[in-house]
């Protein structure tokens, strides 16, 4: 029973409530390692049959194990979410994950990048080679608009509206939103695609994607993450980057200039500045200023 109420629960995340595949995988993986608890503690249960008692034994399970509290607190929400599922569908009636309490989390803030130290990353980039051009393109976007890597990856031509300062972004659940872009960044996207993507031998599928890897395809989340990490050995830069680490560098250095904060949040795609807060949407001329006006690229 449990694959089949997964299955549905698989399509409800897909169809209803429009997640990434990266998303749907990450409630489906918590749900498995609910499972794997009752398998191995060989507790013979439905989903329809758990009780509150098996859940709180499973936490503890899993702190034993050593799993962080971070950790513990995401597969919970996981599956809460499968739960609320279940009620939905009228598969049970009382829900026992209502009482099902998450661990205390501390607040644990990424590491951001000084602007020097992104200066030094980018500067670090040899200009002399086809990549070398396209990845100097690729990290002042990163950083001029504070972009998800997946943002940054699916970025189309026809979503760039370069004379006006502006691109669109398809984000998290497939939303859309149009964020400002700097004029370095700018810069080097019009020399990439002048001088460098239009000698690539583009793929049929990739013919609208911005960023191309040398076989003419869409570049990977991974060569994204390759890249940064190679930029931060080759300068000795003693911190854990990713491309999350540009973004979240985006952010600060625009609240540390004094950017409005609902004015970054909407750059940024986020819902609400807090978990209780409504979506505000500012005028886009006014995020373009915010970004002229505060971004150290600008």
């Amino acid at each position: 029973m449990w694959q089949s109420y997964i299955k549905g629960f698989k399509a409800f995340l897909q169809l209803e409530k429009s997640l990434s595949i990266n998303s749907v995988e990450a409630y489906l993986h918590d749900i498995e390692k609910f499972i794997q608890f009752l398998d191995y503690h060989k507790i013979q249960a439905q989903p329809e049959t758990i009780e509150l008692k098996q859940l709180q034994d499973f936490l503890k399970w899993a702190n034993e194990l050593g799993m962080s509290p971070r950790t513990q607190a995401r597969v919970i929400s996981g599956i809460k979410a499968f739960y609320k599922y279940l009620i939905l569908e009228n598969v049970i009636k009382i829900n026992p994950t209502e009482l099902l309490e998450s661990p205390k989390l501390g607040r644990k803030l990424p590491d951001t990048l000084s602007v020097e130290e992104i200066d030094k990353l980018i500067a670090a980039l040899d200009l002399s080679t086809p990549e070398g051009q396209r990845n100097k393109a690729m990290l002042e976007t990163l950083y001029s608009s504070g972009l998800r890597v997946s943002e940054l990856t699916n970025l189309k031509i026809s979503n760039m509206y370069l004379k006006e300062g502006f691109i669109k972004i398809v984000g998290k659940g497939d939303k859309e939103r149009i964020v400002p872009i700097g004029r370095t960044a700018m810069k080097f996207i019009k020399i990439y695609l002048e001088d460098v993507r239009v000698h690539v031998p583009v793929k049929k599928e990739s013919e609208d994607n911005l960023f191309l890897n040398r076989r003419g395809r869409k570049l990977t989340r991974n060569m994204v993450f390759i890249i940064i990490k190679s930029l931060a050995e080759k300068i000795g830069l003693n911190k854990k980057i990713s491309p999350h680490t540009f973004r979240h560098s985006f952010a600060t250095h625009l609240i540390e200039g004094g950017a409005d904060l609902r004015a970054v949040q909407d750059m940024l795609g986020h819902e609400s500045i807090t978990t209780t807060e409504i979506y505000l949407h500012m005028d886009r001329e006014y995020l373009r200023e915010t970004i002229m006006q505060y971004h150290p690229r600008s």
